[in-house]
């Protein structure tokens, strides 16, 4: 896979961009410019790779908005070696970003042709990452407690499963709304057993997430 001077160069362009709209996490800032976006998207679209938008990856899905990565991002506070579970794999890009700043990534995707070419990219990449296929919305019990948990789609409420698949003390980043306008990003930190505690960080938009929808196949 093909990174020449030419991409780091429009990449060290995207980092300025997303820096200068607010991103002040060095780590978050040098995962940014490490990664290929270029290489997350097909071929053709190479000359979109480095714009500040969001891109359409088949499956009704898109590659996030580089400033969207990086807000959310920079909201988890991640310390190498925290246990991260990411609902909506996608592109595998916000995985990637993860896997820089140092977490254990455990992502679940719920589009099985998605799924399956998003593994063996990042197998390529070079990046090891604990990928699922299965329902967001159920998280991965079996693999919890996570000290993080983001969500990269918009959810009309906050999955119950997920909020107590946290640890105390850890905290989830989740953009919550209608699906068919913006969303809230919320961050939310489990302070006990039972009590959760919520900020709000401005509108996004983001693709829905899905519930109670049969998987593809």
């Amino acid at each position: 896979m093909i990174d020449t001077y030419k991409h780091k160069g429009m990449r060290k362009a995207l980092v300025k961009e997303v820096e200068a709209k607010g991103i002040t996490d060095k780590a978050v800032l040098e995962a940014i410019g490490k990664i290929p976006r270029h290489q997350f998207l097909d071929s053709s679209f190479d000359r979109f790779a480095y714009k500040d938008v969001a891109f359409p990856i088949g499956a009704g899905q898109t590659i996030s908005q580089p400033y969207t990565v990086a807000f959310q991002s920079q909201l988890l506070e991640i310390k190498k070696g925290d246990k991260v579970l990411e609902i909506g794999t996608g592109s595998g890009y916000q995985a990637c970003v993860l896997a820089e700043l140092g977490a254990k990534v455990y992502s679940i995707e719920r589009q099985r042709k998605l799924f399956d070419k998003t593994k063996v990219f990042l197998s390529k990449l070079g990046y090891r990452l604990n990928l699922f296929y299965g329902d967001g919305y159920k998280g991965l019990p079996t693999y919890g407690p996570f000290d993080r948990i983001i969500v990269t789609a918009g959810a009309p409420e906050v999955p119950k499963d997920l909020l107590l698949q946290l640890k105390i003390g850890g905290w989830m980043v989740i953009p919550i709304g209608d699906q068919q306008k913006e969303q809230i990003m919320t961050k939310i930190q489990r302070m006990s057993e039972l009590d959760y505690a919520q900020q709000t960080y401005g509108n996004f938009s983001f693709v829905p997430m899905l519930k109670n929808k049969a998987f593809d196949q």
